[in-house]
Protein backbone atom coordinates (compact mmCIF):
# COMPACT_ATOMS: atom_id res chain seq x y z
CA UNK A 1 0.00 0.00 0.00
CA UNK A 2 1.44 3.37 -1.04
CA UNK A 3 0.52 6.65 0.67
CA UNK A 4 -0.21 9.24 -1.97
CA UNK A 5 -1.94 12.78 -2.07
CA UNK A 6 -4.55 14.40 -3.42
CA UNK A 7 -5.91 18.12 -3.93
CA UNK A 8 -9.70 18.71 -4.41
CA UNK A 9 -11.05 22.32 -5.21
CA UNK A 10 -14.07 23.67 -4.11
CA UNK A 11 -15.38 27.38 -3.89
CA UNK A 12 -15.77 28.72 -1.09
CA UNK A 13 -17.94 32.00 0.26
CA UNK A 14 -16.51 33.69 3.38
CA UNK A 15 -19.43 36.83 4.79
CA UNK A 16 -17.77 40.39 4.89
CA UNK A 17 -15.98 39.86 8.35
CA UNK A 18 -14.42 36.56 6.86
CA UNK A 19 -13.24 38.61 4.09
CA UNK A 20 -11.71 41.16 6.25
CA UNK A 21 -9.35 38.37 8.00
CA UNK A 22 -8.52 37.25 4.51
CA UNK A 23 -7.53 39.81 3.40
CA UNK A 24 -5.33 40.55 7.06
CA UNK A 25 -4.10 37.01 6.72
CA UNK A 26 -2.95 37.27 2.43
CA UNK A 27 -1.10 40.58 3.60
CA UNK A 28 0.47 39.01 6.00
CA UNK A 29 1.66 35.92 5.12
CA UNK A 30 3.03 38.57 2.18
CA UNK A 31 4.70 40.62 4.71
CA UNK A 32 6.72 37.72 6.79
CA UNK A 33 7.94 36.58 3.47
CA UNK A 34 9.16 39.59 2.71
CA UNK A 35 10.65 40.98 5.99
CA UNK A 36 12.21 37.25 6.21
CA UNK A 37 13.90 37.63 2.97
CA UNK A 38 14.95 41.17 3.52
CA UNK A 39 16.87 40.32 6.66
CA UNK A 40 18.37 36.86 5.59
CA UNK A 41 19.79 39.28 2.26
CA UNK A 42 21.02 42.33 5.13
CA UNK A 43 22.35 39.43 7.84
CA UNK A 44 24.20 37.95 4.92
CA UNK A 45 26.05 41.01 3.57
CA UNK A 46 26.81 41.92 7.22
CA UNK A 47 27.69 38.43 8.66
CA UNK A 48 28.47 35.98 6.09
CA UNK A 49 26.53 33.79 7.49
CA UNK A 50 23.04 32.66 7.04
CA UNK A 51 20.29 33.94 9.20
CA UNK A 52 17.26 31.65 10.68
CA UNK A 53 14.63 33.44 12.27
CA UNK A 54 10.82 32.52 12.52
CA UNK A 55 7.66 34.34 12.36
CA UNK A 56 7.11 33.86 15.78
CA UNK A 57 10.40 36.25 16.58
CA UNK A 58 8.48 38.72 14.86
CA UNK A 59 5.43 39.21 16.79
CA UNK A 60 6.35 41.53 19.30
CA UNK A 61 7.28 44.00 17.44
CA UNK A 62 4.31 43.46 14.77
CA UNK A 63 1.73 42.52 16.63
CA UNK A 64 -0.84 42.34 14.37
CA UNK A 65 1.10 39.53 13.21
CA UNK A 66 -1.26 37.82 16.37
CA UNK A 67 -3.98 37.96 14.86
CA UNK A 68 -3.71 35.96 11.85
CA UNK A 69 -3.49 32.08 11.61
CA UNK A 70 0.10 30.99 12.87
CA UNK A 71 0.21 27.91 10.94
CA UNK A 72 -0.04 30.11 7.57
CA UNK A 73 2.89 32.25 8.51
CA UNK A 74 4.51 29.55 9.44
CA UNK A 75 4.26 27.85 5.57
CA UNK A 76 5.09 31.10 4.63
CA UNK A 77 8.53 30.51 6.04
CA UNK A 78 9.07 27.11 4.89
CA UNK A 79 8.22 28.20 1.15
CA UNK A 80 11.21 30.68 1.75
CA UNK A 81 13.24 27.51 3.20
CA UNK A 82 12.98 25.99 0.12
CA UNK A 83 13.46 28.86 -2.53
CA UNK A 84 16.80 28.75 -0.71
CA UNK A 85 17.62 25.38 -1.27
CA UNK A 86 16.31 25.22 -4.58
CA UNK A 87 17.91 28.27 -5.17
CA UNK A 88 21.51 26.71 -4.14
CA UNK A 89 20.74 23.72 -5.53
CA UNK A 90 19.64 24.04 -9.11
CA UNK A 91 21.37 26.20 -11.69
CA UNK A 92 18.36 27.09 -13.34
CA UNK A 93 16.49 28.69 -10.22
CA UNK A 94 16.61 32.21 -9.93
CA UNK A 95 17.31 33.73 -6.33
CA UNK A 96 13.87 34.32 -4.29
CA UNK A 97 12.24 37.20 -5.47
CA UNK A 98 10.11 39.47 -3.26
CA UNK A 99 6.12 39.02 -3.70
CA UNK A 100 4.23 42.23 -5.06
CA UNK A 101 1.34 42.80 -3.09
CA UNK A 102 -0.32 43.76 -6.67
CA UNK A 103 -0.39 39.98 -8.27
CA UNK A 104 -3.69 39.09 -9.12
CA UNK A 105 -3.67 36.17 -7.03
CA UNK A 106 -3.46 35.68 -3.11
CA UNK A 107 -3.27 32.56 -1.31
CA UNK A 108 -1.71 30.99 1.95
CA UNK A 109 -1.73 27.73 3.33
CA UNK A 110 -2.81 26.47 6.48
CA UNK A 111 -2.35 22.56 8.38
CA UNK A 112 -4.75 20.59 9.67
CA UNK A 113 -3.60 19.93 13.25
CA UNK A 114 -6.10 18.44 16.21
CA UNK A 115 -9.24 18.72 13.83
CA UNK A 116 -8.88 22.04 13.57
CA UNK A 117 -10.09 22.20 10.07
CA UNK A 118 -12.85 19.82 9.50
CA UNK A 119 -15.75 19.86 6.41
CA UNK A 120 -19.29 19.50 7.71
CA UNK A 121 -22.44 19.90 5.20
CA UNK A 122 -22.37 22.94 2.97
CA UNK A 123 -19.55 24.36 5.08
CA UNK A 124 -15.63 24.27 6.08
CA UNK A 125 -14.61 24.89 9.99
CA UNK A 126 -11.00 27.24 9.76
CA UNK A 127 -8.58 28.28 12.04
CA UNK A 128 -9.66 32.14 13.23
CA UNK A 129 -12.61 32.20 10.13
CA UNK A 130 -14.78 29.51 11.97
CA UNK A 131 -17.61 28.15 9.54
CA UNK A 132 -17.35 29.13 5.71
CA UNK A 133 -19.74 28.15 3.49
CA UNK A 134 -18.50 25.87 1.06
CA UNK A 135 -19.89 24.18 -2.46
CA UNK A 136 -19.39 20.72 -2.05
CA UNK A 137 -19.78 19.14 -5.57
CA UNK A 138 -17.75 15.83 -4.83
CA UNK A 139 -17.73 13.37 -2.51
CA UNK A 140 -14.87 12.43 -0.15
CA UNK A 141 -13.90 8.94 0.63
CA UNK A 142 -14.15 8.82 4.33
CA UNK A 143 -10.99 7.00 4.67
CA UNK A 144 -9.04 9.73 3.21
CA UNK A 145 -7.39 12.14 5.59
CA UNK A 146 -7.16 16.08 5.64
CA UNK A 147 -3.25 17.52 5.73
CA UNK A 148 -3.62 21.08 4.65
CA UNK A 149 -5.31 23.79 2.72
CA UNK A 150 -4.93 26.41 0.82
CA UNK A 151 -7.48 29.63 0.80
CA UNK A 152 -6.50 31.59 -2.63
CA UNK A 153 -9.18 34.68 -3.83
CA UNK A 154 -8.43 34.86 -8.01
CA UNK A 155 -8.35 37.99 -10.02
CA UNK A 156 -11.99 38.28 -10.25
CA UNK A 157 -12.60 38.48 -6.62
CA UNK A 158 -14.16 34.51 -5.76
CA UNK A 159 -12.43 32.19 -3.33
CA UNK A 160 -11.28 29.06 -3.31
CA UNK A 161 -9.82 25.95 -1.20
CA UNK A 162 -7.85 23.75 -2.24
CA UNK A 163 -8.05 20.70 0.28
CA UNK A 164 -4.63 18.11 0.53
CA UNK A 165 -5.97 14.79 1.82
CA UNK A 166 -3.42 11.41 1.90
CA UNK A 167 -4.43 8.45 1.22
CA UNK A 168 -3.40 4.38 0.61
CA UNK A 169 -4.18 3.03 -2.28
CA UNK A 170 -2.48 -0.48 -3.56
CA UNK A 171 -0.89 0.17 -7.31
CA UNK A 172 -0.55 -2.65 -9.15
CA UNK A 173 1.99 -2.31 -12.26
CA UNK A 174 0.26 -2.75 -15.30
CA UNK A 175 1.74 -4.88 -17.98
CA UNK A 176 2.96 -2.40 -20.77
CA UNK A 177 0.94 -3.75 -23.91
CA UNK A 178 -0.16 -0.63 -25.78
CA UNK A 179 2.44 2.24 -25.99
CA UNK A 180 2.27 5.62 -27.35
CA UNK A 181 4.44 8.66 -28.37
CA UNK A 182 3.51 12.13 -28.38
CA UNK A 183 5.24 15.11 -29.84
CA UNK A 184 4.60 18.06 -29.15
CA UNK A 185 3.00 20.42 -31.26
CA UNK A 186 2.52 24.40 -31.31
CA UNK A 187 -1.36 24.58 -32.85
CA UNK A 188 -2.52 21.30 -32.14
CA UNK A 189 -1.14 20.63 -28.51
CA UNK A 190 0.19 16.78 -29.76
CA UNK A 191 0.08 14.67 -32.56
CA UNK A 192 0.58 10.71 -31.41
CA UNK A 193 2.49 8.04 -33.17
CA UNK A 194 -0.94 7.14 -35.12
CA UNK A 195 -1.04 10.42 -36.85
CA UNK A 196 -3.69 12.00 -34.46
CA UNK A 197 -3.62 15.49 -33.20
CA UNK A 198 -5.55 16.92 -29.99
CA UNK A 199 -6.67 19.70 -31.94
CA UNK A 200 -6.54 22.35 -29.54
CA UNK A 201 -8.97 25.07 -29.40
CA UNK A 202 -6.50 27.98 -28.66
CA UNK A 203 -9.00 29.14 -26.10
CA UNK A 204 -6.62 32.34 -25.41
CA UNK A 205 -6.36 33.52 -29.26
CA UNK A 206 -10.32 32.91 -29.35
CA UNK A 207 -10.64 35.25 -26.72
CA UNK A 208 -7.91 37.70 -27.41
CA UNK A 209 -9.59 40.72 -29.37
CA UNK A 210 -11.84 40.83 -26.24
CA UNK A 211 -9.29 40.80 -23.56
CA UNK A 212 -7.67 43.67 -26.09
CA UNK A 213 -10.42 45.43 -26.17
CA UNK A 214 -11.14 45.06 -22.25
CA UNK A 215 -7.20 45.65 -21.41
CA UNK A 216 -7.30 49.03 -23.53
CA UNK A 217 -10.37 50.37 -21.19
CA UNK A 218 -8.17 49.32 -18.03
CA UNK A 219 -5.23 51.24 -19.42
CA UNK A 220 -7.55 54.46 -19.71
CA UNK A 221 -8.86 54.18 -16.20
CA UNK A 222 -8.10 56.31 -13.69
CA UNK A 223 -5.91 54.42 -11.03
CA UNK A 224 -7.63 53.88 -7.69
CA UNK A 225 -11.14 54.96 -8.95
CA UNK A 226 -14.48 52.34 -9.08
CA UNK A 227 -14.52 52.20 -12.47
CA UNK A 228 -10.89 50.83 -12.70
CA UNK A 229 -11.94 48.11 -9.64
CA UNK A 230 -14.94 47.21 -12.01
CA UNK A 231 -12.76 47.36 -15.33
CA UNK A 232 -10.03 45.41 -13.51
CA UNK A 233 -12.51 42.61 -11.95
CA UNK A 234 -13.91 42.34 -16.04
CA UNK A 235 -10.31 41.49 -17.57
CA UNK A 236 -10.27 39.30 -14.83
CA UNK A 237 -12.84 37.15 -15.34
CA UNK A 238 -11.88 36.89 -19.05
CA UNK A 239 -8.29 35.69 -17.96
CA UNK A 240 -10.00 33.13 -15.60
CA UNK A 241 -12.51 31.89 -18.31
CA UNK A 242 -9.54 30.69 -20.72
CA UNK A 243 -7.64 29.42 -17.87
CA UNK A 244 -10.51 27.24 -17.40
CA UNK A 245 -10.75 25.61 -20.59
CA UNK A 246 -7.71 24.73 -20.79
CA UNK A 247 -7.96 23.35 -17.55
CA UNK A 248 -10.97 22.03 -18.87
CA UNK A 249 -9.43 20.86 -22.07
CA UNK A 250 -5.79 19.21 -20.79
CA UNK A 251 -7.59 17.29 -17.80
CA UNK A 252 -10.17 15.84 -20.38
CA UNK A 253 -7.15 14.89 -22.72
CA UNK A 254 -4.89 13.44 -20.53
CA UNK A 255 -7.84 11.53 -18.90
CA UNK A 256 -8.53 10.02 -22.39
CA UNK A 257 -5.07 9.08 -22.98
CA UNK A 258 -4.24 7.41 -19.39
CA UNK A 259 -7.58 4.91 -19.93
CA UNK A 260 -6.08 3.80 -23.54
CA UNK A 261 -2.67 2.94 -23.09
CA UNK A 262 -0.07 1.65 -20.62
CA UNK A 263 2.56 3.87 -21.57
CA UNK A 264 2.97 7.19 -22.51
CA UNK A 265 6.22 8.55 -24.60
CA UNK A 266 7.07 12.22 -24.25
CA UNK A 267 10.14 14.88 -24.96
CA UNK A 268 11.40 16.40 -21.78
CA UNK A 269 11.38 19.65 -23.00
CA UNK A 270 12.25 23.38 -21.06
CA UNK A 271 8.96 24.99 -22.49
CA UNK A 272 10.56 28.20 -20.78
CA UNK A 273 13.50 28.17 -22.66
CA UNK A 274 11.41 27.19 -26.30
CA UNK A 275 9.36 30.21 -25.54
CA UNK A 276 12.29 32.90 -25.85
CA UNK A 277 14.21 30.93 -28.17
CA UNK A 278 12.18 30.40 -30.89
CA UNK A 279 9.76 33.57 -29.57
CA UNK A 280 6.16 31.81 -29.69
CA UNK A 281 6.09 32.82 -26.09
CA UNK A 282 2.12 33.22 -26.41
CA UNK A 283 1.54 29.95 -28.80
CA UNK A 284 3.63 28.07 -26.35
CA UNK A 285 1.83 29.58 -22.64
CA UNK A 286 -1.39 29.01 -24.54
CA UNK A 287 -1.31 25.06 -25.00
CA UNK A 288 0.49 24.54 -21.77
CA UNK A 289 2.28 21.72 -22.31
CA UNK A 290 4.10 21.46 -19.25
CA UNK A 291 0.64 21.48 -17.42
CA UNK A 292 -0.40 18.70 -19.56
CA UNK A 293 2.38 16.90 -19.05
CA UNK A 294 1.71 16.81 -14.84
CA UNK A 295 -2.32 15.98 -15.44
CA UNK A 296 -0.58 12.78 -17.53
CA UNK A 297 2.27 11.76 -15.03
CA UNK A 298 0.14 11.69 -12.05
CA UNK A 299 -3.15 10.09 -13.59
CA UNK A 300 -0.66 7.47 -15.25
CA UNK A 301 1.07 6.66 -11.97
CA UNK A 302 -2.11 6.15 -9.85
CA UNK A 303 -3.08 3.65 -12.38
CA UNK A 304 0.07 1.38 -12.17
CA UNK A 305 1.09 2.61 -15.57
CA UNK A 306 4.06 4.79 -16.95
CA UNK A 307 5.18 8.20 -17.86
CA UNK A 308 8.80 7.36 -20.19
CA UNK A 309 10.54 11.38 -20.68
CA UNK A 310 13.54 10.85 -23.39
CA UNK A 311 16.52 13.51 -23.76
CA UNK A 312 15.40 16.43 -25.13
CA UNK A 313 18.32 16.68 -27.32
CA UNK A 314 17.26 12.93 -29.19
CA UNK A 315 16.85 14.09 -32.56
CA UNK A 316 13.60 12.64 -32.77
CA UNK A 317 12.66 14.91 -35.84
CA UNK A 318 15.59 14.70 -37.80
CA UNK A 319 15.58 10.88 -37.78
CA UNK A 320 13.50 8.84 -40.28
CA UNK A 321 10.95 6.79 -38.74
CA UNK A 322 11.69 3.91 -41.53
CA UNK A 323 15.42 3.94 -42.16
CA UNK A 324 16.71 5.58 -38.99
CA UNK A 325 19.17 7.87 -41.18
CA UNK A 326 19.86 11.05 -39.54
CA UNK A 327 19.06 14.30 -41.56
CA UNK A 328 21.31 16.85 -40.37
CA UNK A 329 20.00 20.09 -41.75
CA UNK A 330 16.01 20.42 -41.23
CA UNK A 331 14.19 24.02 -41.11
CA UNK A 332 11.70 24.85 -38.88
CA UNK A 333 9.37 25.93 -42.31
CA UNK A 334 9.87 22.21 -43.62
CA UNK A 335 6.81 20.53 -42.50
CA UNK A 336 7.11 17.28 -44.74
CA UNK A 337 10.03 14.73 -43.98
CA UNK A 338 11.39 13.96 -47.22
CA UNK A 339 14.30 10.70 -47.00
CA UNK A 340 16.48 9.04 -49.44
CA UNK A 341 14.72 5.58 -48.60
CA UNK A 342 11.60 6.95 -50.15
CA UNK A 343 10.16 7.62 -46.97
CA UNK A 344 7.88 11.06 -46.84
CA UNK A 345 5.55 11.91 -44.38
CA UNK A 346 4.32 15.02 -41.41
CA UNK A 347 7.45 16.12 -39.80
CA UNK A 348 5.37 15.49 -36.61
CA UNK A 349 4.50 11.94 -36.99
CA UNK A 350 7.61 11.23 -38.14
CA UNK A 351 9.01 12.34 -34.68
CA UNK A 352 6.13 10.76 -32.50
CA UNK A 353 7.21 7.53 -34.00
CA UNK A 354 10.71 7.99 -33.37
CA UNK A 355 9.59 9.06 -29.51
CA UNK A 356 7.95 6.32 -29.02
CA UNK A 357 10.39 3.42 -30.73
CA UNK A 358 13.25 5.88 -27.99
CA UNK A 359 10.85 5.09 -25.41
CA UNK A 360 10.07 1.55 -25.71
CA UNK A 361 13.90 0.94 -25.88
CA UNK A 362 13.75 2.44 -22.17
CA UNK A 363 11.21 0.61 -21.11
CA UNK A 364 12.90 -2.61 -22.72
CA UNK A 365 9.83 -3.45 -24.71
CA UNK A 366 10.27 -4.89 -28.08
Amino acid sequence: MKKLNKAYEFRIYPNKEQQVILAKTFGSVRFIYNKMLSDKIEYYEDKKVMLKTTPAQYKTEYPWLKEVDSLALANAQLNLEVAYKNFFRSKHTGFPKFKSKHRDRNSYTTNCVNNNIRIIENGIFLPKLGRIKLKKHRNIPEDYKLKSCTISKTCDNKYYISILYEYKQEIIEKKIKKVIGLDFSMKELYINSNGESAEYPQFYRISQKKLVKEQRKLSKCKKGSNNRKKQKKKVGKLHRKVANQRKDFLHKQSRQITNDYDAVIIENLNMKDMSRALKFGKSVHDNSWGMFSIFLEYKLRGEGKQLIKIDKWFPSSKTCSVCNNKKEELKLSDRKYVCECGNIMDRDINAAINIRKEGMKLLGVA
